[in-house]
């Protein structure tokens, strides 16, 4: 069937799929003969390689990116009465991670310019119960790491990264996962670097940590069939392994692409009235995860923009249209409207426009074209 070539899609994983589709069926392949699924050869290499590529010593093969950053917190010692830190954007996931160890979230709010946690709010949210705090990477431009390191060593806090949309990223020429105690990562197939299901891998240079993350994703085993502690059933399979393997050398090349969209859309969309794009600081690398928009004007214009832009064939994302602090699972946090301004303020205005490495540069032209004559009639 033809592609319908007046449609943008918002991702397109096939067009990756067919270029590689021979490795990856050859990689898989190579498991099912191998008849060993869980804890191989495959998921001790990417570790070996993922750590290496994020500049760090160790790295665990987990489930997914929710058990990374669940493991890595109880690694760490976070525990049930304990206080952790996290931005109120963000995925719900960031916090239910602390919720899942009988730990509390405490919302804290984002640099309106990055759409990352604001250091400041650290200490103006600690309390003698804070234990740790979550910087999360969000959209894959690096969180402000210097200051939020300076803020918890003076207090004695644990950092763990949300590396789950920035895997590549660099602040200050280091990679992001390597710049706290450790670092959780996803490999939702959607995200840079992205299995054929879930997968998810923690990051730490701490021997210690990642020797205790091992005995926590398979049920707290300190030997076979002895258990010194409560775990998790959360281990990496092969299949998924392999087919990660496949892709990690070509995560760079993506990366590039990634940039080049963006910075194409950075070019065609200045000037435009009604939206603000993406805003970078000159000493982070952003890696795109998505390409995340501000779009002014009056309560629910995102929307009105979003559904005009789906009937002209463009797909776009809301990534996040309800702040955590307003999200039905914290209602009884004593959270209200108003409470985060920042962040809420980024919930009714994001909109990501589609970006990934296979989009041509004729694509973003229908992008920004149709999002200007959208832009125009919503004003």
């Amino acid at each position: 069937m033809a592609k319908d070539s007046s449609k943008v899609p918002f991702i397109d994983l096939r067009e990756q799929y067919a270029g590689l589709r021979d490795e990856i069926r050859a990689a898989i392949n190579g498991v099912l003969e191998s008849q060993q699924f869980v804890l191989g050869p495959h998921g001790a290499a990417l570790e070996h390689d993922l750590a290496a590529y994020c500049d760090a010593k160790h790295a665990v093969a987990l489930a997914n990116g929710t058990d990374a950053l669940t493991i890595a917190l109880a690694a760490c010692g976070i525990g049930p009465g304990d206080e952790v830190i996290v931005p109120a954007f963000t995925f719900v996931a960031t916090a239910t991670a602390v919720v899942r160890l009988g730990a509390r979230p405490v919302f804290a709010d984002i640099d309106a310019a990055t759409f990352n946690l604001d250091p400041a709010e650290i200490e103006r949210r600690r309390t003698p119960q804070t234990k740790a705090v979550i910087p999360v990477h969000l959209y894959g431009l690096p969180a402000a790491m210097e200051e939020i390191n300076s803020v918890a060593t003076r207090h004695g806090l644990v950092v763990i990264e949300d590396n789950a949309q920035a895997i590549g990223a660099r602040y200050k020429s280091a990679r992001t996962g390597s710049l706290g105690m450790s670092a959780g990562i996803s490999f939702y197939p959607t995200k840079n670097l992205g299995a054929y299901g879930d997968g998810g891998m923690m990051i730490t240079n701490s021997e210690k940590v990642a020797a205790h993350a091992r005995r926590l994703r398979d049920h707290g085993q300190s030997g076979k069939y002895l258990s010194a502690e409560p775990g998790w059933n959360s281990r990496l399979d092969e299949i998924q392994a392999a087919v990660l393997q496949v892709k990690l050398p070509h995560l760079d090349d993506w990366t590039a692409a990634r940039r080049s969209r963006a910075h194409l859309y950075n070019e065609l969309l200045a000037g435009v009235v009604g939206i603000t794009t993406p805003d970078t600081p000159s000493h982070s690398e952003h890696v795109y995860h998505l390409y995340t928009t501000r779009i002014h004007g009056e309560s629910g214009r995102r929307d009105r923009v979003q559904q005009k832009m789906s009937s002209l064939g463009i797909s776009t994302g809301a990534y996040y249209p309800t702040p955590l602090h307003l999200q039905p699972i914290f209602a009884g946090y004593g959270h209200k409207l108003g409470s985060f301004p920042a962040s809420e303020q980024a919930s009714a205005e994001v909109l990501s426009l589609p970006l990934f490495p296979e989009l041509t540069n004729e694509q973003v032209e229908r992008v920004v074209d149709s999002l200007t004559k959208v832009l125009k009639e919503t004003s």
